[in-house]
């Protein structure tokens, strides 16, 4: 059977935790070599897999179909472009790109070149948000009229040299996190009407955003509303919706990511598995009475992002993150940046 040999390059904490140990779990992938720049982690850490460091080194691999991109916010674009002119498809970790011109040049790049590009939108991978989206699908919650997704942390201290902490292209908690959040707006309720949003610092001497609240608006005044926080101590609860007919709180992170970090990964079934009492709360009138129950998460996990990768490269599925859809987050983050700046409202 064919096999879809695949480069990385970057091997910190995104290729290290979020996309070596995933492609390595994926059937029919192999990742053949990580370009790690200085260090030998990547070396240690996997001694079967090639070790290179450069770029040209990488493609200079005959073998590599895919190339993923797990670096710095502001190399993407140029990396991309590169692994695209020498004939790789490519997954960029998001954010897409810094601009939404440049993820524009690389989508028609990719066309011209006849590659695949995409963006990493793992999350919508997570057990939680797949239980959500099905209770949306099915009606169970009635009209939705508010959905909200928190993703909050407590880091209250700089970190020195981190490039998230300074002002270059990309920095910032806007770059980081809101990527994941419209992408879950997006898959549940489509593109929006407008876009109202607050970005800012909220530690004292930070240089990159740390907090934003986002709201999207919709038909029928139904509202989704994105926010997170790096001072967030007690964090909000993940998800809430509320609709017509009941609503769902779901208070805990799913837990793959902390899991992936620590190199917590389950031996059998989904990586994202939680015990029943961490599961979202369904909360539905019944006569005079309201009724809860608990609504186990999606037997999912990121493996399923990099299998449909796989599989839409052998032609036997529709690729699950299109380029239409990464340059439509790149213009939310964009218009999601116009509206603080400008303290409005922008519509779409």
């Amino acid at each position: 059977m064919e096999m879809i040999e695949v480069g990385l390059i970057g091997y910190g904490l995104a290729g290290r935790a979020f996309h070596a140990p995933v492609i390595r779990a994926v059937p029919r992938m192999h990742l053949a070599a990580i370009f790690e720049r200085t260090g030998n982690e990547a070396a240690e850490k996997y001694p079967d897999v090639r070790t290179v460091r450069s770029l040209d080194e990488l493609l200079g691999i005959r073998e590599i179909r895919l190339v993923v991109i797990a670096t710095p916010n502001d190399t993407h674009y140029s990396l991309a472009r590169q692994c695209l002119a020498a004939g790789r498809d490519v997954v960029v970790d998001k954010p897409f790109t810094t601009t939404l011109d440049e993820a524009r040049s690389l989508v028609e790049l990719a066309e011209k070149a006849g590659r695949l590009i995409t963006v990493y939108q793992n999350r919508r991978y997570d057990g939680d948000f797949q239980a959500i989206r099905k209770l949306v699908a099915d009606g169970t919650l009635g009209r939705i009229v508010r959905f909200e997704t928190n993703y909050d942390r407590y880091r209250p201290q700089l970190k020195p040299g981190a490039w998230r902490e300074t002002s270059r292209a990309g920095s910032g908690i806007l770059f980081d996190i809101a990527p994941h959040l419209i992408d879950h707006a997006l898959v549940l309720f489509g593109l929006p009407e407008a876009v109202t949003a607050d970005i800012r610092i909220e530690r004292e001497q930070a240089l990159a955003d740390d907090a934003f609240d986002i709201m999207f608006h919709y038909p029928r005044s139904m509202r989704a509303v994105l926010r997170s926080s790096i001072l967030a101590v007690a964090p909000r609860p993940r998800f809430v919706l509320h609709g017509t007919q009941g609503s769902l709180v779901k208070q805990m992170f799913d837990p793959q990511e902390n899991n992936l970090r620590h190199g917590n990964i389950p031996s059998n079934g989904p990586w994202g598995a939680e015990p029943g009492e961490h599961w979202g709360v369904l909360t539905v009138p019944e006569g005079n009475q309201f009724v809860e129950r608990r609504i186990p998460s999606a037997g999912c996990d990121y493996r399923d992002y990099y299998a449909n990768v796989r599989d839409h490269l052998l032609g036997k599925a529709p690729l699950a993150v299109t380029p239409a859809w990464a340059i439509n987050v790149m213009r939310l983050l964009e218009m999601a940046r116009e509206s603080s700046e400008k303290a409005s409202t922008i519509s779409w």
